[in-house]
C-alpha cells in the first residue's frame, strides 16, 4: 500500500499537469464560471428586493444554482482529463515502455486518475470561498455543504474511472472520449428521461393506489441531478417516496451504484491494461 502512494507515474504526471499553463488556465475559467453566477445572482437579487439584501430562501436557490453549476462542470471536465489517460500513451508509443517498468497494472492505472482526481479536488477546494458566501446569508449549513461536496467526489470518481477504462480499452483518444461522454450523458440525461416517463406511466393510471414503483426509483437514485435536488432540498426525498412508494434513501442507492460502478470499472481496467499489448503483439 505504502508503494501505492509512493507512485512514480502519479508523481510524473502531477509534475506534468501543474507545470502547464492549460491546468492554471483551467482553474481560472472555472472560478470565472462560479463568480458570474454568484455575483450575477447577488447584483441581480438585491435589486429586486430593493432592500440590499438576500433573504434565506434566495440564499438556498443561489446555494442550489452554484452546486448545479459545479456538477455540470465536473461532468464536463472529467471525461476530457481521464479519458485519454491510457490511450494518449498508447499514441504516443510511450505505452510499452511504461509497461516495462516495475510498475504494476494497478499502479499505473491508480497513478493515471489519481492525478486528474487531484486537479479536479483542486477545482472543488478553489471554489470554497464562493461557497462561503452562502453562509452570510443563512440557510444553508456546513453541513448540508461537506454531503455536497461528498457525493460530488463520489461522482467525479466513478466518472474518472469510466474515462481511464474506456482509454484502457480503447485505442483512439477521441473514441474514448465520445464514449464516456456518451456514458455520462446515459447516467444524467437518459435516466432522467426513463424516470419522467415511468412517473408520467403512474400518472396517467386510473387506479387511485398504484403499486410501488421500483425501476422509477431506480433512475432517480443514479441521476446525480436527482441526488443533488434531494440533499439540497430534503423534501424532494419524501415527494419522491410518495410518488414511487418506496423508502430507501436516494443517498444510498446512489453511493452503492456509483462506487460499485467505480469499483468494476478499475479492476477491468487493471485487468485489461497488459492484455490489449499481448493481443497487439
Amino acid at each position: 500500500m505504502k508503494s501505492t502512494f509512493k507512485n512514480p507515474v502519479l508523481i510524473k504526471e502531477l509534475k506534468l499537469r501543474f507545470r502547464s499553463f492549460k491546468s492554471f488556465a483551467g482553474i481560472l475559467f472555472y472560478l470565472l464560471v462560479l463568480s458570474v453566477f454568484v455575483f450575477g445572482f447577488i447584483f441581480i437579487s438585491t435589486n429586486f428586493t430593493g432592500n440590499g439584501f438576500i433573504n434565506p430562501e434566495q440564499s438556498v436557490l443561489l446555494f442550489g444554482m452554484l452546486t448545479y453549476v459545479q456538477l455540470a462542470l465536473i461532468l464536463f471536465i472529467t471525461p476530457g482529463l481521464t479519458a485519454g489517460a491510457i490511450s494518449t500513451e498508447r499514441e504516443k508509443q510511450t505505452l510499452n515502455i511504461l509497461l516495462t517498468s516495475s510498475q504494476s497494472s494497478f499502479q499505473i492505472i491508480f497513478g493515471k486518475m489519481s492525478s486528474s482526481i487531484i486537479f479536479l479536488l483542486l477545482l472543488l477546494i478553489a471554489g470554497l470561498p464562493l461557497y462561503s458566501l452562502v453562509f452570510l446569508f443563512g440557510g444553508i449549513s456546513p453541513g448540508q455543504l461537506l454531503i455536497i461536496f461528498a457525493f460530488l467526489i463520489v461522482t467525479m470518481l466513478a466518472i474518472a474511472s469510466i474515462g481511464v477504462m474506456f482509454s484502457t480499452l480503447i485505442r483512439k483518444t477521441i473514441l474514448s472520449m465520445i464514449s464516456t461522454y456518451g456514458a455520462m450523458l446515459f447516467l444524467t440525461g437518459i435516466t432522467a428521461f426513463f424516470f419522467v416517463i415511468g412517473i408520467s406511466t403512474m400518472e396517467n393510471s386510473s387506479l387511485p393506489n398504484h403499486d410501488p414503483a421500483p425501476f422509477s426509483h431506480f433512475w432517480a437514485m443514479i441521476n446525480p441531478i436527482a441526488l443533488m435536488l434531494t440533499l439540497i432540498t430534503p423534501e424532494m426525498s419524501d415527494s419522491l417516496f410518495e410518488i414511487t412508494k418506496i423508502h430507501f434513501p436516494v443517498w444510498a442507492g446512489y453511493l452503492i451504484f456509483y462506487m460499485a460502478i467505480t469499483i468494476i470499472c478499475l479492476l477491468i481496467s487493471v485487468k485489461k491494461l497488459r492484455v490489449n499489448m499481448r493481443k497487439k503483439k
